[in-house]
């Protein structure tokens, strides 16, 4: 493939990849504060401090990994290839911020969870 076929590649692929990253993160993040200060018993500044953390990571893993497969090789030169190429990159990065995104959500769903269980300890301690 021709090194402009190959750059028109990456011109697309990584502003793809950020923007997707950057969507999923802002709205998990956004929206499991609700989680954090459930699990945390409303001390706000442990949970903005764990999400904010929990946020980093995410950025992260998921940067990292789409650059790793960023690499686009193709042996015809023609764009049909460069469109197959992108799709699936794209598309397996999308499966792969998925995946992170409910891999999150348990962990979230499971703090959840085990901070009611230490609620309900507590509770039958008094009792």
């Amino acid at each position: 493939m021709e090194t402009t076929k190959i750059l028109i590649g990456y011109a697309v692929y990584l502003p793809t990849a950020l923007f997707l990253t950057f969507y999923v993160s802002k709205t998990l993040f956004k929206n499991s504060k609700i989680y954090m200060l459930d699990i945390f018993k409303g001390r706000e500044e442990i949970a903005n401090a764990t999400n904010k953390l929990f946020e980093t990571g995410f950025y992260l893993l998921n940067l990292g990994f789409a650059l790793l497969i960023m690499k686009i090789t193709a042996y015809e030169n023609n764009y049909q290839t460069l469109i197959e190429t992108l799709s699936s990159k794209i598309g397996g990065f999308s499966i792969y911020l998925g995946i992170m995104l409910f891999f999150n959500l348990y962990f979230f769903f499971r703090g959840k969870r085990k901070a009611n269980e230490h609620n309900k300890q507590a509770i039958a301690a008094i009792a």
